[in-house]
């Protein structure tokens, strides 16, 4: 019997679990916020940014930022429809209305000619998600923002490793959102991070990230407005110091995993796999094939096959427009076709050129059968 391959896992190490134990021994009273300091400083480093708050999840960070932009009700906010539910969750619960546009059918992110013809004197902010390690056009993208007055901002929960012509994501817009759960590249167990240049929209998420309490308010115990509980853990926080420290190993993990993919794929007509265009670097943090259209293969058959070989592979995020709490369907070809004709590969860091083959071997099989 085959052991069953699963789609990710976290790179654990004993130096994770060290920092963890030090955490959860010593981390408290005047020590409790050691390590999330820590984490911040050296995030914020390895990105080139003035600024980092660590946060509970990705989308937390993501609801401080918009909340700290002042985004509420009568506002609209443009993102593309091919999108994992978080990315948009904090739009719907700061009361602004998502505006979900197609994307490109390269990178599947932000299609820049349908952000600014979506564009009204409602739009607040663009967001833009670099799915799946893929690098939005981060130039068009700034300067539609910056013509219009919209800010721009990052969603790079799954682009860690990931740049722009040199700039690495996360570290261009208004400000970027990371994600550090334990399927990411990086992982605190959950957890994600906000990250910006702006002096002031950090001062403002700080203070908004912890009951509206303001660090430079003299009065213990007395918030000056109201804000959340978004804050990390002291003891994720350890494991994530330590996953910084490892950075570049995990990056060159995923980046490793990608290149036996392409090599074993290689002349198999019929599919399409990440895009990695010119200047930019891709994370590649979850591997994805893309079927032809007319190769027949679909969504539905690829999650049978995999199933039947005891492999975990994941779909492509169906269209935020196909979930039942939106009720407008715009006409993203795009986003739907791709949907439907596509699967996440397995990626864990350890993965062995074994378990890569047999993955390869199921979507071989897709197109002889």
């Amino acid at each position: 019997m085959t052991q069953r391959i699963a789609y990710t896992k976290p790179s654990i190490t004993e130096l994770e679990v060290d920092y963890a134990t030090d955490a959860a021994r010593n981390g408290w009273g005047a020590q409790c916020y050691d390590y999330i300091h820590r984490l911040e400083r050296d995030f914020a480093a390895h990105l080139g940014v003035a600024h980092a708050v660590a946060t509970s999840s990705c989308t937390g960070a993501m609801h401080l930022g918009l909340a700290a932009l002042g985004v509420g009700a009568g506002d609209e906010v443009i993102l593309a429809d091919s999108n994992w539910i978080a990315s948009v969750a904090p739009v719907v619960h700061l009361g602004a209305t998502p505006v979900l546009v197609d994307i490109l059918e390269d990178t599947w992110c932000l299609d820049p000619a349908l952000v600014e013809a979506a564009i009204t004197p409602r739009t607040k902010a663009i967001i833009a998600v670099h799915l799946y390690g893929s690098m939005g056009d981060m130039d068009r993208l700034l300067e539609i923002g910056a013509r219009h007055g919209v800010a721009v901002i990052e969603d790079a929960a799954e682009a860690i490793g990931s740049s722009w012509w040199g700039r690495r994501a996360g570290s261009m817009g208004a400000f970027g959102t990371f994600s550090f759960h334990g399927t990411k590249t990086m992982t605190t167990g959950e957890g994600g991070m906000f990250v910006t240049n702006d002096a002031a929209l950090f001062a403002q998420v700080t203070t908004l990230s912890n009951h509206g309490r303001d660090p430079s308010e003299p009065r213990q115990f007395f918030p000056t407005v109201t804000g959340y509980k978004f804050k990390m853990a002291n003891v994720s926080a350890a494991i994530g110091c330590a996953q910084v420290e490892r950075i570049d190993d995990l990056i060159a993990g995923k980046r490793r995993i990608m290149e036996l993919y392409r090599a074993l794929l290689s002349g198999v007509d019929g599919l399409s796999l990440n895009a990695e265009p010119d200047g930019t670097v891709n994370g590649y943090w979850m591997p994805t094939v893309v079927f032809d259209r007319d190769t027949g293969v679909s969504r539905e058959r690829l999650i049978s096959a995999f199933q039947e070989a005891d492999i975990d592979a994941r779909v492509f995020f169906w269209p935020l427009s196909e979930l039942p709490m939106f009720d407008t369907r715009p006409g993203n070809v795009i986003a739907h076709d791709i949907a439907s004709r596509a699967i996440n590969l397995p990626s864990y860091h350890d993965m062995d050129e074994a378990a890569q083959t047999r993955v390869a071997a199921v979507i071989t099989g897709m197109l002889t059968a």
